[in-house]
């Protein structure tokens, strides 16, 4: 009886555990985030294109569930820190469409790569610290599933005067 009181409490523990497991909506709306519809794409494209267990997402740039963007060049009209929120805004708006290809972001198994392009001047050197907005948010969401390889490079300039495009490739199940 011992015993099967022990392991009863144990059940009850470890129950409690998976229960307080945030999904990952849950912790972007904990991290004051919120996915959004993605808009339709404005030329001859998609947003997302999955083969196999990758979806590859298209470039995205800081867009508001409103239809602005964070717009602007690194090293001339913004800060590392505003160039950081516009790397947050951009991954939130690929999460969006990753949500809207594949349903869960529960079935990520991880993130693969990011590659951010960030409009700057040709003495701005910190493109990494301005993409680090991009990838600390994925690591906050996913964990260690969120951990990436990645390319930050300084671009001349970006569709529309966008502070940064970001692309990326994603593990899902099946």
């Amino acid at each position: 009886m011992c015993f099967f009181k022990s392991f009863l409490t144990f059940c009850l523990l470890f129950g409690s555990i998976l229960c307080l497991a945030q999904s990952p909506e849950e912790k972007i709306q904990e991290l004051g985030f919120e996915l959004f519809e993605p808009a339709k794409p404005i030329a001859n494209y998609v947003k997302a294109v999955r083969t196999g267990n990758l979806v590859f997402l298209a470039g995205h740039g800081p867009g508001k569930a409103d239809g602005t963007n964070i717009k602007g060049r690194l090293g001339e009209d913004l800060s590392i820190e505003q160039g950081y929120a516009a790397a947050q805004i951009s991954a939130i708006a690929l999460l969006s469409s990753l949500k809207a290809e594949i349903g869960d972001l529960s079935k990520v198994v991880r993130i693969v790569k990011v590659t951010g392009m960030v409009n700057s001047t040709a003495d701005f050197y910190d493109q990494p610290k301005v993409i680090n907005g991009c990838s600390d948010l994925l690591v906050k969401v996913f964990g260690d599933k969120g951990k990436h390889a990645r390319a930050a490079v300084g671009m001349v300039s970006l569709p529309s005067n966008i502070a940064v495009e970001i692309e990326m490739i994603v593990e899902v199940t099946e």
